[in-house]
């Protein structure tokens, strides 16, 4: 079975996906442009209701156009029937948002300056507040849904819970019921079997979000008398403890307005664009995609974690640059800037995920280590099938054959999974490959997140290469 072209464009490189779909990099040869496919796989254990949903999904999708939302492009449905030719599943192309996540970007318990939040968050406010124009409730925002694109545009993704609570042509609103969404981001009133305003919902989420960029973490599991955090929140007694204390009185005055229990007396989207703070003009909105990027990853290259990602052996031309073979859409100055393109046996590529580091030990050495940190972690892991792939020296036209398997090279793959510190649930993939270096084979490892949060991803990334086992092995600058 293969992949079908969808209106022109070939899937080409897997860059993320979980158990029931997969997302692609995919190109349009033609027109010289490329886009994300996001495959949702079917089976014969695919539900009506499952159906219903993602075909929901795509109708609220579709409409949406704003230069804060990720756009979608094309949808095609590949049904059982044509399994024997194609992998069966929803087909859905959207626009590539080639900077990966924004909170891949951030370190935990650290954050991001004032600046980046009051960028990012800025952003954020006029795609909600055109989504909600659009009579559209999204239900789901956090910080795995916001997305880069390669200028450094912050995109709000993943509408699969989204909800119509007002007709346009009307202007008729209509309250929810149903409960969704992930705990920490949740509103209060969810707690209760009642309707609710769907505004405030993300408008309560959106102050969850603008807390977490500042603070690097969420403030606490879930908005309820279960979380003591969130008690000392109501009593007052959390403002005196950090990371609260750190924040200034501009965005302190934000959050806790839009972080009001009582959605009548909550902050609107409407109100965000005439808070002092955010009248105030971006100081780095002017500066550059060389600038952004780099106070972006202020906090991470003061924690250390992007002398992993790209340690002082990858090749340099004459000039200084990274040795790049072509310029392709997604590849900026701002993705450049982001360390978003790998050093890899077979040249240099595009890899969204700055969780990743090398060793001076090849796979086969390298994958009883990790799996030993994961044990030790209390993480869940699985073997995957290993890949093999053809050696960039090797002839393409020469068979592999049981004399010659010199001539491919093994990819190592494990299955990841397991709660983080606020109890929410992340899944992932290791994959490891060899690479040479100093005429030594050593390793090549990209842990890529589908299922949770990316500041904790990032945690356990760096759990992983701080180990007794893996850290002898570790380069870095």
């Amino acid at each position: 079975m293969k992949y079908p072209k969808v209106a022109g464009y070939e899937l080409v490189q897997q860059i993320g996906g979980g158990s029931f779909s997969t997302v692609f990099r995919a190109v349009n040869i033609e027109k010289h442009t490329v886009a994300a496919c996001k495959v949702i796989h079917i089976s014969e254990n695919t539900t009506e209701k499952e159906r219903t949903s993602v075909d929901k999904e795509i109708r609220i999708h579709t409409v949406l156009k704003h230069r804060n939302v990720l756009e979608f492009l094309h949808a095609i449905v590949v049904d059982l029937k044509y399994k024997d030719k194609y992998v069966p599943g929803i087909y859905m192309v959207l626009e590539l948002a080639a900077g990966g996540d924004l909170f891949d970007k951030i370190a935990p318990d650290v954050g991001v300056s004032e600046d980046i939040a009051h960028f990012y968050f800025m952003q954020l406010s006029s795609g909600m507040a055109y989504i909600h124009s659009e009579g559209v409730c999204h239900r789901d925002l956090k910080p795995e849904n916001l997305l880069l694109d390669a200028a450094g545009t912050l995109k709000i993704s993943d509408f699969g819970l989204s909800a119509v609570f007002k007709l346009k042509e009307s202007g008729k609103t209509r309250n929810l019921s149903e409960r969704c969404g992930s705990l920490p981001y949740v509103a209060p009133e969810l707690n209760y079997d009642k309707p609710y305003e769907a505004e405030p919902i993300d408008a309560w989420g959106m102050g969850v979000i603008l807390f977490t960029m500042l603070a690097g973490n969420t403030p606490w599991d879930e908005p309820s008398k279960r979380s003591p955090e969130f008690q000392r929140y109501l009593s007052g007694e959390i403002f005196n403890e950090d990371p609260w204390n750190r924040l200034s009185e501009g965005p302190l005055s934000l959050i806790c307005g839009l972080l009001t229990v009582d959605p009548t007396k909550r902050t609107t989207i409407s109100e965000i664009f005439v808070h002092p703070w955010c009248m105030r003009p971006s100081q780095i909105a002017k500066r550059g995609a060389v600038a952004l990027a780099e106070e972006l990853t202020e906090s991470l290259r003061k924690a250390g974690d992007l002398e992993y990602a790209e340690p002082t052996f990858i090749k340099k031309d004459s000039d200084g640059d990274d040795v790049m073979a072509s310029m392709p859409a997604h590849q900026s100055q701002f993705t450049q800037s982001l360390l978003l393109f790998s050093q890899t046996q077979s040249g240099r590529r595009y890899t969204p995920h700055l969780t990743r580091f090398y060793t001076s030990v090849p796979p086969s050495d390298m994958i009883g280590h990790i799996k030993a940190a994961f044990d030790a972690l209390d993480v869940k892991w699985k073997d995957a099938p290993v890949v093999a792939d053809p050696r960039p020296d090797a002839d393409p036209d020469e068979t592999i054959t049981e004399d010659n398997q010199d001539l491919q090279t093994t990819r190592f793959r494990l299955r990841v999974g397991g709660y983080d510190r606020r109890n929410i649930m992340f899944k992932g993939w290791v994959e490891l490959e060899p690479f040479s270096w100093r005429e030594q084979e050593g390793c090549f490892c990209v842990m890529t997140r589908d299922v949770g949060n990316p500041i904790s991803w990032r945690q356990l990334w760096k759990a992983v290469l701080k180990s007794p086992g893996v850290e002898p092995y570790v380069l870095r600058k």
